[in-house]
């Protein structure tokens, strides 16, 4: 059945249905107050207060599905994006998914880079991106011979140096402790991915995708920034303004001291503590801090 036709009036938002991307991507739907129920024998969940329809599918299928205009946008991994080829808005990138594309190679093997594995062959479900990189490294032209033969191999790629598939492997790593389990270690990097949100170039409904946009934009911040309240002598406020200048601009308001302000701030979670401090030292008082759960920048 075709989707598209089938629920017209919806947009089709393409989310994967498991792997390391799913829970964080229903955590973001969750922050960005897209309410649905997904019944565990469906691949299809009705969005209950937007005009939306949340498609689970593969990861790597994500692309193609956006691409091809079957769904209006998605979350997968910039490399699904890249392995697939299609034509896509790459959206915004959503900082979570961290990995690296990586040559991986036996611990006691003598390859150092990707030169050593020329006329090798490497195992990889990254075919496209492992061909693009020894067409580059051979020089040969796009679609060219290779002396390097790519295997594809859909899952435990990390086995097949063991059981002799291949001399090396091409595969996502995130923290290494499974290649090391394998008894492989890294010698190149041919891509750093995370999960981004991409767009069909013909949305149905773009009023609606730019809300979806909107709303991820203020997940994004609220996980980066806390607010910062703080009272200031007013003739130290340049000074202090300087540690907490805020994404625009800070807010400052007069207090009943007519020597004092108040000053309300966005900062970055990550230097808060350092802020803080600073701002004791500069002669601000009553400093405090406030998560921030949502907002729109």
């Amino acid at each position: 059945m075709d989707l598209v036709n089938h629920l017209p009036d919806r947009l089709l938002f393409a989310v994967p249905k498991k792997g390391r991307l799913y829970e964080k991507c229903t955590d973001m739907l969750k922050g960005a107050d897209i309410q649905f129920r997904r019944s565990n024998r469906l691949d299809i969940a009705l969005c209950l207060n937007l005009p939306i329809a949340l498609i689970f599918l593969p990861a790597a299928d994500i692309p193609t599905f956006v691409g091809e205009g079957r769904c209006d946008l998605g979350i997968t991994g910039y490399d699904q994006v890249l392995e697939s080829g299609v034509d896509v808005d790459m959206g915004m990138d959503l900082l979570f998914g961290k990995c690296k594309l990586q040559i991986q190679v036996p611990q006691n093997s003598s390859y150092k880079s990707g030169e050593d594995l020329i006329g090798k062959t490497i195992v990889s479900s990254f075919i496209n991106l492992t061909r693009r990189y020894f067409e580059k490294l051979e020089g040969v032209p796009e679609g060219g011979e290779l002396k390097t033969r790519i295997k594809y191999v859909g899952g435990s790629v990390e086995a097949s140096v063991a059981l002799g598939v291949g001399d090396a492997i091409v595969d996502l790593v995130e923290s290494g402790e499974t290649m090391k389990a394998a008894g492989l270690h890294a010698i190149e990097t041919i891509l750093d991915t995370s999960a981004h949100l991409i767009y069909s170039k013909n949305p149905s409904d773009k009023n609606l995708l730019e809300t979806i946009k909107s709303r991820f934009e203020g997940v994004l911040a609220a996980q980066k920034y806390v607010l910062c309240n703080y009272n200031a002598p007013r003739d130290k406020l340049p000074l202090l303004l300087k540690e907490t200048p805020g994404r625009r601009a800070a807010t400052v308001s007069p207090l009943e001291d007519e020597g004092w302000v108040a000053v309300s701030s966005m900062v970055e979670r990550k230097d808060i503590a350092t802020k803080m401090d600073n701002l004791k030292a500069l002669g601000a008082s009553d400093i405090l801090t406030f998560d921030i759960t949502n907002c729109r920048v």
